[in-house]
């Protein structure tokens, strides 16, 4: 069973492919109990190569992570995936892994404490906000903003709280945020509060203190009341 065949309209054995994807995200969740200690998922771009900007920022932010006494939770492959386990490694932290199974780019790094390779990536999307306190997006593609933009929907909607969103390197990021507040926010598409979910940051220090602190909000106040009843 893969996901293109689950997502065709016709569907020739229910019951056993709804008990495979219910076995997955069991997995998943029992993975997610042996993370000991607060955590944050960490998302960018596959095909950057060591020595790069974004591999090695977020190797240096993922190593301060470790420092907090937070573990790093990533898609487990190459990249900004890589960077971020290996300095969370170096760092002495706990390295987490959650990967895909592709026919092509995707492969596991060796930075990795605890992994599990999903088949389907809604129960591996799952896992990066049941695991995490927090997001941070370093430059990446479509998956990248897939991630970023499930995560604002969770928050706008009140089904993740206290949970900071950081995007890492303003330049990279500027033109989405002239578009956030340009279109979106202009046109009504969203509310002035919306695009505070954003935070961005070029020092890892910075991003770090914003997600410790996200989560000791979250161990100390009360959840908020939603402010809309669905995602604009």
């Amino acid at each position: 069973m893969d996901d293109r065949r689950v997502l065709e309209r016709t569907h020739e054995d229910l019951q056993n492919d709804v008990a495979v994807i219910a076995s997955e995200f069991l997995g998943g969740f029992q993975k997610v109990l042996e993370i000991d200690r607060p955590a944050v998922s960490i998302f960018g771009s596959a095909r950057v190569a060591p020595g790069s900007g974004p591999y090695e920022q977020a190797r240096a932010t993922a190593k301060l992570f470790a420092g907090a006494q937070f573990a790093v939770v990533t898609g487990g492959g190459p990249g900004v995936m890589e960077g971020a386990n290996r300095g969370c490694k170096e760092g002495g932290g706990l390295s987490v892994g959650f990967n895909i199974d592709l026919p092509h780019e995707q492969h596991s790094n060796p930075y990795l404490d605890v992994s599990l390779t999903f088949r389907h990536f809604y129960a591996r999307k799952t896992m990066f906000v049941k695991a995490a306190e927090g997001f941070v997006i370093f430059p990446g593609g479509f998956g990248t903003l897939d991630e970023l933009f499930e995560a604002l929907t969770l928050i706008q909607t009140g089904k993740v709280v206290h949970f900071p969103v950081v995007l890492f390197d303003s330049d990279y990021w500027e033109g989405l945020r002239l578009w956030v507040r340009g279109r979106l926010l202009s046109e009504g598409m969203i509310s002035e509060e919306d695009v505070d979910l954003l935070f961005v940051s070029d020092d890892p220090a910075e991003t770090v203190a914003k997600v410790v602190a996200g989560y000791k909000r979250r161990l100390t106040q009360p959840p908020p009341t939603p402010a809309k009843a669905d995602a604009q």
